[in-house]
């Protein structure tokens, strides 16, 4: 019959199937990272040319880490005994988590990665394998391998291995189990020094953890560990390991329900159903609750809630809130491991993680972070104990607490020079517009302006007004009701206090309203604004009354267009910050595009839909200007379907006028065309159809011929090459306003914030 529960496993089969089998098969290819073009790349790349690489890694072993991709390369190894929850399935069928596995430390940690399958269940062999070969890898990673051969392995790995040997079903489990668990006895105001914990299992995880918590300060003889006889205690021989001896308990007591007798912390690595409500109604006040046996835990969230209504628990499922998830951890510790050369990843290091995951935690969400899980509540407390695994900052905070733990303990062969940088290093390479940005935050933080933002109410805008106040010295002010405010901050868990930390204007009732809708008819009376209609924008029109602040000196720049079209909002912006003895009108939209390969910029992405020659070459020249605002010498390409005059083309025509315009003045600029984009951006092609061409080089501007041409352009790199866009910047009007589009997210605020908080003497 339709629906049954065999039908729902089926339909569910085919998607992962197809995931798995197309476009082409597997997870995982490799790439080269050299040219391969020509009979001088293969020299170099193979015979003769290698041999000077292989003779210098001779010379200076380590050297292979400048030579070779070692130095970033981990080995992903199992005989696949106890994969995921389908048990001993052996090595090939293993492959494709291992692949899994390889492609999480890519995303994550940009770590490249080999999945090793052996069929070898034998773990002193096991381990023979693995050790030989440490010539080809940076580090380790040991998966999936089962209790208790998976200690043996790793023993005689790290004792005969001089790279790091990290099992991640362990010591991955144990570092974010012990992040949870410090948070979480912040929230129930214990410490570890004086909890009884009570653990199900006793597996490689479950030992693990146990170890872990130890190490934090747990005392040995509050650790009551269970497993499916019953308590581990002394002199028991059924199911014994030298693992588990090291928890046996002296006691009479047999069972979980004996144990489980004022517990703090329950910790679960076991098998579902395994805790009782009854179990749970008898632990401690305010008890901890780590059921994270999955797919099913040891007890679901709600049983422990009828019981124990302030219980804080976490599970290892992604649909309740504190995932205790490797991935927080795993690519974190092999990036710093990898790049101080540590020969080990040690206690200390282990530790340093833990750390770093708590502390980013109890820190503000970040905006990425709440993008990617939108609707939950991203705010420490007792349903959020450690980050989400897509949280940008983890690379940048646990990497390198990581990475600072192996030089302060000694076993970092390639120290770091300076762990601020590598730091920053790391966060730029996960926020692709950090340092493409830094001159502007570096002139933004100059001066201390006023930013308003029309859209105040949307939680993008809250979350960029939480960052302004963390990363600049400008001051936001926002647009909209205040308890609605109030109430989104609340929920999006940002720690701002109006009136404190920034400034409210209510459009329902602000005592400047009288001021501001007779400042705005002042300025469109004679444009057919009455007062009734003046009255009226000043309630409704957030756009409007952001512009008015501007005019009147209470706010320094506007950003609108959250939402809305770009020019309805140019419309009101330009009426009442255009003209005056400044002659200011809105020039052109400038898109910075921050892409793979370096930044690229395209004009006129919104303003002038069919510009005039006059227009292309103002915008050339605003262009030039806020290029510089970014540290980067203007290469201005004139786009055209017409190329170097080989066409009859209006867009070519409009081309060579504004190239006379621009040619009539002496320019600090280079500029170019009307070519393709491909001349622009490819020097090869430039010289063959146009040698001599005024600039070197590819170009870093863009100028179409209309805004069709240019935002049809920008939005093909945004959606198919990966291109971070900042921007629109609005040119020409002074930077007192910039319209922003609907698809920005609270980075692009941000970074708009430093854009409109650069004092126009900054950039002329």
């Amino acid at each position: 019959m339709p629906g049954t529960k065999d039908e729902t496993i089926t339909e569910a089969r085919h998607p992962a199937l197809d995931y798995h089998e197309h476009p082409k098969p597997g997870k995982l290819e490799i790439r080269a990272t050299k040219p391969m073009a020509n009979g001088r790349d293969l020299a170099l790349a193979y015979s003769p040319g290698v041999a000077e690489a292989c003779m210098e890694i001779k010379a200076d072993p380590i050297t292979a880490t400048r030579y070779t991709a070692r130095g970033n390369l981990v080995a992903v190894v199992t005989n696949g005994s106890a994969v995921l929850g389908l048990g001993n399935i052996g090595a090939l069928a293993s492959k494709p988590v291992m692949e899994g596995k390889a492609v999480l430390f890519k995303k994550f940690a940009n770590i490249d990665c080999f999945d090793i399958e052996l069929d070898q269940p034998d773990p002193e062999k096991l381990a023979d394998i693995i050790c030989a070969m440490e010539p080809s890898f940076g580090a380790v990673n040991l998966e999936d391998i089962k209790a208790p051969d998976c200690f043996v392995v790793e023993q005689i790995c790290r004792e005969r291995m001089n790279i790091p040997v990290f099992h991640d079903d362990q010591h991955g489990t144990a570092i974010v189990v012990g992040a949870a668990a410090t948070n979480a006895l912040r929230v129930a105001g214990k410490s570890f020094d004086e909890i009884k914990v009570v653990s199900t299992g006793g597996g490689a995880a479950g030992i693990a953890c146990l170890n872990m918590l130890l190490k934090l300060g747990v005392k040995r003889e509050n650790v009551w560990l269970c497993d499916i006889d019953g308590l581990v205690y002394k002199g028991r021989t059924s199911e014994m390991t030298p693992q588990k001896e090291a928890f046996a308990q002296d006691s009479d007591l047999r069972s979980l329900g004996d144990v489980i007798e004022d517990a703090d912390l329950f910790l679960g690595l076991s098998g579902p159903g395994v805790l009782k409500p009854e179990h749970v109604a008898k632990m401690a006040d305010r008890p901890i609750v780590f059921a994270l046996a999955n797919p099913t835990p040891e007890i679901m969230p709600d049983e422990v809630r009828s019981v124990a209504p302030e219980a804080i628990i976490a599970t290892g499922r992604s649909d309740f809130p504190n995932q205790v998830n490797n991935v927080l951890c795993f690519p974190f510790i092999f990036r710093g491991a990898l790049d101080v050369g540590a020969t080990e990843i040690n206690d200390e290091m282990q530790i340093a993680c833990v750390d770093g995951i708590a502390a980013l935690a109890r820190a503000t969400t970040s905006a990425e972070a709440a993008a990617a899980y939108k609707g939950e509540k991203l705010s420490f407390g007792a349903d959020y104990l450690i980050p989400k695994p897509f949280d940008p900052r983890l690379m940048g905070v646990v990497a390198t607490s990581v990475a600072k733990a192996a030089m302060d303990s000694g076993v970092a062969a390639r120290p770091l020079p300076d762990v601020t940088e590598y730091k920053d290093r790391l966060d730029r390479s996960v926020f692709r517009s950090a340092l493409i940005m830094r001159p502007v935050f570096e002139a933004a933080a100059t001066a201390e302006r006023k930013i308003v933002f029309a859209e105040g109410e949307d939680e993008r805008v809250l979350r960029a007004a939480n960052a302004m106040l963390e990363e600049t010295t400008d001051a936001p002010i926002l647009i909209g009701r205040p308890e609605v405010i109030e109430h989104r901050l609340q929920r999006a868990g940002l720690p701002l206090k109006p009136g404190t930390d920034f400034e409210i204007v209510n459009p329902e009732n602000d005592p400047r309203y009288r001021d501001y809708w007779e400042a705005y008819h002042g300025l469109m009376a004679r444009r057919g604004v009455t007062p009734d209609i003046a009255r009226a924008i000043m309630r409704t029109n957030t756009t409007a009354i952001g512009g008015i602040m501007v005019h009147r000196g209470e706010a320094d720049s506007l950003i609108c267009g959250t939402f809305g079209q770009y020019l309805w909002h140019l419309k009101y912006v330009t009426e009442i910050l255009g003209g005056g003895p400044e002659k200011y009108h809105p020039v052109g939209a400038l898109s910075l595009m921050i892409l793979q390969d370096g930044p690229l910029f395209i004009a006129d992405t919104h303003v002038h839909p069919e510009p005039t020659a006059a227009q292309i070459a103002e915008s050339v020249c605003g262009a030039a200007r806020h290029v510089r605002r970014f540290g980067l010498e203007p290469k201005i390409a004139l786009c055209s379907y017409s190329q170097f005059g080989n066409l009859d083309c209006r867009t070519g025509r409009v081309m060579r006028e504004a190239l006379e315009i621009l040619d009539s003045e002496t320019r600090d600029f280079a500029y170019e065309g009307e070519m393709h984009v491909d001349s622009a951006l490819d020097v090869d092609v430039r010289e063959r159809m146009f040698p001599g061409a005024r600039f070197e080089g590819p170009a870093n501007v863009l100028v179409f011929p209309n805004t069709d041409a240019a935002s049809g352009v920008r939005n093909m790199l945004k959606m198919k090459a990966g291109g971070l866009e900042v921007g629109p910047i609005l040119m020409g009007l002074g930077n007192r306003a910039h319209v922003v589009t609907p698809a920005i997210t609270a980075r692009g605020l941000l970074n708009m914030s430093a854009v409109a908080g650069t004092p126009v003497a900054h950039y002329g």
